[in-house]
Parts: structure tokens; sequence; C-alpha cells
């Protein structure tokens, strides 16, 4: 649980400082965080190229994985309330894994470069 919560903490660093990237929530514990991308429309393409974290159905467990609530946890939840509960079409949920915490970066970095 320390690998997960230590990486989580780096990756919410580096996320907060990227110009792609508009909001960041993390508690500060646990690996559990979420991010909006600047763009709804970036979506699509940096799940298709991310490389090591797996955009899933679910988190958990000790790999990286990645969710879309709009169009999957939450797709049955009508837009607008969705977005009164901060659920909005930039939003993605990372379960940050124990991978090394550089590489879980390094992924993000190359597919965050490609969205235009």
């Amino acid at each position: 649980m320390n690998k997960h919560e230590e990486n989580a903490k780096y990756i919410a660093n580096y996320l907060e400082q990227h110009r792609k990237v508009t909001k960041v929530l993390f508690p500060n514990k646990g690996g559990m965080l979420s991010f909006c991308l600047k763009e709804s429309k970036w979506v699509d393409a940096f799940l298709r190229n991310l490389q090591l974290i797996v955009f899933a159905e679910s988190l958990g467990g000790v790999e990286s994985f990645i969710t879309y609530p709009s169009t999957q946890t939450h797709a049955d939840i009508p837009k607008e309330e969705r977005e009164k509960r901060g659920i909005n079409n930039q939003l993605l949920r990372f379960s940050v894994g124990i991978e090394q915490a550089e590489d879980l970066k390094a992924d993000l970095e190359q597919t965050l470069e490609k969205l235009k």
C-alpha cells in the first residue's frame, strides 16, 4: 500500500503542473486520483495512446488502471446530474499501481504530448 500511495502522490504532483491538465483531485492518501484534461475532445486519443497504464472497466489491483466515468461508471446518470457532481467529459479516474513511478510518468507524458 505504501508504494501505491507514494506513486499516486508523485503522479498527482506531475499532473498538477501539466499544461494540458486543468484539475487534479487527490486526497493525499491512498492510490486513487482523478484529473481533468483541458479538452474533452482529447480523451479518446489520450486513452488510445497509453502504453503501460491500462484503460479498464474497473479499478483496483497492483497494476495502474484508468477509467472514463462519463461513459463507464456514471453513464446511466443524466449529464446535468453528473456535472453537478463534478463528473464532466474531461474527467478520468486513475488507480495508480505499484510500477516504477518514472515509468508511469513517462507513459502519461508521451500520451499528453500527442494531444493537439
